[in-house]
């Protein structure tokens, strides 16, 4: 069993706290599991059994409680007053007005509730839905294996396996969870993630958006997933597409693509112009949350592998807690600008190898041009240090073992 620390650390210090401990993420990610884990940690410090209520929304024997007034009400019948109860609702999106039952239950005087909620939708928090649960809750993105615990899985698999090995598995399988359950068997995996990929396009972007034009969609879906890490806007995709004799709006095209960001399938990275100080609206960058299921797609990870350390190298940063933005001077490009809090900055340059001087002074050079002192790091598959002028040079299975 893979105990996923790094999250329970983060939700120690709000349980049994009055607020709501929401966790999203992409569709099986590993939330359900979460849910699980918190119980454990729960039933480690004293609390029985008895005292959860467990409720999982896609099992269908669950179905009549997918109102807010029948699951108050049921809910309450299960609890008694005055003693602490733990909630534990999982896919709570499936529930209509699911928001109006959490806030009273969190609110009712007569009963103790500690409420847990997951969710498969970035919608689940925004507009009128935060408007209810506004400063009442805490929210924790649960996002796919990193390096580490992908290791971790490996290795009760395939006891002698060494780091690269595990590095090379990595970039192809990416990080779902429930492959450890299919012994990483490549064909199995592959099977299951495209299976997945399908779903995620049914359930949480077509059926949820009530999207006709499925193979719009699909094409767009595409057309981002194959270019992750490169800039591009959805006037430049309308062209393309109409270059394919295939009519799409900009507007059209960025209502898609905000669908698959509200599924989160793709995480969209904004430009941040280092010397203006601004944020730039145009031609953002956009990741996958998993790049196994680009592999399973579309069979080409090894190929574009640069895409891919980048993509790992993202996923990375925002399992650390940092927020992400592409850094411009000039016309040069800064990967990623990370922030942390106040104070904490670092710029990061992703390469797959630096093997030519050129590439070495372009992965370099803008770093250079940046004039505070924060840390810069040029992250790259060579093991020998290239380290010059304050800049560290890092191999990309250090990185991802290692804090920064």
């Amino acid at each position: 069993m893979i105990k996923r620390e790094i999250y329970i650390d983060r939700i120690k210090p709000f349980i049994n706290k009055d607020i709501i401990k929401v966790l999203t993420g992409i569709r099986r990610s590993g939330k359900s599991f979460m849910l699980k884990l918190i119980m454990e940690e729960l039933e480690k410090n004293g609390v029985e059994r008895e005292k959860f209520i467990n409720i999982n929304f896609e099992n269908l024997k669950y179905k009549s409680l997918c109102t807010a007034e029948a699951l108050n009400n049921f809910i309450l019948s299960k609890a008694k007053k005055n003693e602490r109860y733990y909630l534990f609702l999982d896919e709570i999106q499936e529930v209509v007005e699911w928001e109006k039952c959490i806030n009273s239950l969190r609110a009712d005087e007569e009963y103790n509730f500690d409420i847990y909620i997951t969710g498969s939708n970035a919608k689940l928090l925004s507009g009128e839905l935060s408007t209810y649960l506004a400063g009442r809750y805490v929210e924790f993105i649960i996002y796919p294996f990193s390096f580490k615990e992908f290791i971790e899985a490996m290795k009760t698999t395939y006891e002698d396996i060494n780091i690269q090995e595990i590095f090379k598995k990595y970039i192809l399988f990416g990080g779902m969870p429930f492959l450890h359950n299919l012994n990483f068997n490549e064909e199995a995996s592959m099977q299951y993630l495209k299976d997945m990929y399908s779903s995620i396009i049914l359930k949480d972007i077509t059926q949820r958006n009530n999207i006709r034009d499925i193979d719009l969609l699909e094409r767009i879906i595409s057309y981002v997933i194959m270019n992750i890490g490169n800039t591009f806007s959805a006037t430049s995709l309308s062209k393309y597409f109409k270059s394919e004799n295939r009519k799409a709006s900009p507007e059209t095209i960025l209502n898609y693509i905000k669908a698959c960001e509200e599924a989160m399938l793709i995480y969209r990275v904004q430009r941040n112009d280092l010397i203006g100080k601004k944020i730039l609206s145009v031609n953002e960058k956009y990741y996958i949350a998993d790049h196994g299921i680009r592999q399973a797609v579309f069979e080409n990870n090894e190929r574009d592998i640069n895409q891919i350390f980048e993509n790992i190298v993202y996923l990375e940063l925002l399992r650390r807690g940092y927020s992400v933005k592409i850094g411009k001077i000039d016309a040069l490009e800064v990967d990623f600008v990370c922030t942390k809090g106040r104070d904490e900055t670092k710029y990061i340059q992703v390469a797959y190898l630096l093997a030519s001087p050129e590439t070495v002074e372009r992965e370099f050079s803008v770093l250079e041009k940046i004039q505070d002192n924060y840390p810069k790091f040029v992250i790259s598959m060579d093991f020998f240090d290239m380290s010059r002028n304050g800049i560290k040079h890092m191999n990309i299975i250090e990185f991802l073992l290692n804090d920064i």
